[in-house]
């Protein structure tokens, strides 16, 4: 059976308690908005970013990658970037992810201005909040399946058990039980990437960052792809931010933003 014959796996009942008690946190009756799917959402975004501008510095003159790019990304949206190569949609997803930092403008996570934490904050709020995907899949070799979605748990210092118990899930969730103690050499492009969902996955983050997640896979295995992100991401209540060339995400998208020279369109 090929990944794109592989049927959704069942939501897991810790995954189900986990967005049932975030889904209660964000249940103010006032503050709510609905994306395509019908998906109540709270009106707090998980990570806005407003007039958002990066250049950088050349000798042969200034590159403006961003250019005063205002968007936000709220509990269970799907929030799909487009444009082609160079577009500026790598720089964004980096600016949103704090792996950047803006030349102007602000970005904020839950409400909080990225530019006002210390840098351990930072690396807090990567650790605990933050989900990155990949499209080079950014697996360790010599490291099997578990042990490679394990190692955000193991930098959280999570006890073992728990760790065995949710790295079990989240193998689950992707549909690769089967693959646990594989290596990224034994695994096809499709199945290593859902191996990186599930790192990202696995500690339970508020935003999930995917960069090109269906660049190096083929049409039937970018559906499954495509599909199992769209699917977390509403069931899961994530905010996740996408940046991708396929015009196939589109359809699965709440929210397109298209970009042409580091400026939206």
């Amino acid at each position: 059976m090929t990944d794109a014959d592989r049927p959704a796996p069942a939501p897991l009942t810790r995954a189900a308690a986990r967005a049932a008690e975030r889904a209660a946190e964000q249940s103010a009756p006032t503050a709510s908005r609905t994306p395509t799917d019908g998906t109540p959402t709270s009106s707090t975004p998980v990570v806005s970013a407003h007039d958002l501008t990066r250049v950088f510095r050349t000798p042969a003159g200034d590159v403006i990658a961003c250019g005063g790019i205002t968007l936000a990304a709220h509990p269970g949206e799907l929030v799909v970037v487009r444009g082609a190569s160079g577009a500026g949609k790598t720089t964004l997803l980096n600016l949103l992810g704090t792996l950047d930092t803006p030349t102007s403008g602000t970005v904020a996570i839950d409400g909080e201005p990225v530019a006002g934490m210390s840098d351990e904050q930072i690396v807090l709020l990567r650790r605990n909040t933050l989900g990155f995907v990949f499209q080079d899949f950014g697996l360790l070799d010599d490291l099997t399946a578990r042990e490679n979605i394990g190692l955000t748990l193991r930098l959280r210092q999570v006890d073992a058990r728990e760790r065995d118990e949710r790295v079990t899930e989240a193998l689950a969730l992707v549909g690769l039980a089967d693959h646990a103690n594989q290596r990224p050499e034994e695994l096809s492009g499709g199945q290593r990437q859902r191996v990186g969902i599930a790192r990202a996955l696995v500690g339970d983050p508020r935003l999930l960052i995917a960069d090109e997640p269906t660049g190096q896979l083929d049409s039937g295995n970018a559906a499954s792809v495509m599909d199992l992100i769209a699917s977390l991401t509403h069931s899961r209540g994530l905010a996740a931010v996408v940046a991708t060339h396929d015009p196939a995400f589109v359809s699965r998208a709440d929210t397109v933003i298209t970009l042409q020279d580091g400026r939206v369109i």
